[in-house]
């Protein structure tokens, strides 16, 4: 997630302060990615020495406003323009786990896989009933129209997520029950030689 980006897309409205700029981003994602007022001035502050936003007076209350530059301009452009790179995927804690119960000898990945799948059930069951919510908002318009928009849109991808996330994990089911079937049997150990029965000439011409 790009903190920095969101909060040019933000600064993009008009002067922002540091704590309604997360308030605004926190409203626009439904908190699904809380910040905390530390991680936006650091970000701000990062942001101005790259030349990406300045300072630009106080509001009524004192509050120190920051504005959005033409380099910040250029950069926010950039990457509405750029899609998102997948070619280095981010670390997925579940599909990490999993690799690392295939074999190991304290865990049954089915037990695993079954206690993830309730969660995700969960999970989408929660996010399916707070789109209906943010539908109804949506519909009924008002004041934070565009929130509630933006809401519903990250709703949804968060549904789409946890459907396939519900899906893999079947796969992931099916397939080590495939690969247990078709594991060849161990091998039986080698029987031990019998021992050696004298021959009846050698042991005549022994006596």
């Amino acid at each position: 997630m790009s903190i920095r980006h969101g909060l040019l897309a933000l600064l993009e409205r008009g002067p922002r302060y540091g704590s309604q700029l997360r308030t605004e981003f926190e409203s626009r994602t439904g908190s699904t990615w809380p910040l905390n007022v530390g991680q936006v001035y650091t970000t701000l502050s990062r942001l101005e020495r790259d030349g990406m936003v300045a300072q630009g007076g106080q509001d009524e209350a004192g509050h120190a406003l920051y504005t959005i530059t033409d380099a910040g301009l250029a950069e926010l452009r950039s990457w509405f323009e750029k899609p998102v790179d997948r070619t280095s995927p981010a670390r997925d804690e579940l599909a990490i786990k999993l690799a690392m119960a295939v074999g190991a000898p304290c865990v049954d990945i089915r037990d695993v896989i079954q206690s993830q799948r309730r969660h995700t059930v969960k999970a989408m069951q929660d996010y399916t009933r707070l789109k209906a919510q943010a539908l109804a908002a949506v519909e009924a318009g008002g004041s934070r129209e565009r929130d509630d928009v933006a809401w519903l849109l990250v709703l949804e991808q968060l549904i789409f997520q946890t459907e396939a996330e519900a899906r893999w994990l079947d796969h992931c089911e099916s397939r080590l029950i495939r690969l247990s079937a078709t594991a060849p049997s161990t091998p039986a150990p080698p029987a031990a030689p019998a021992p050696a029965v004298p021959d009846a000439t050698s042991t005549s011409a022994a006596r």
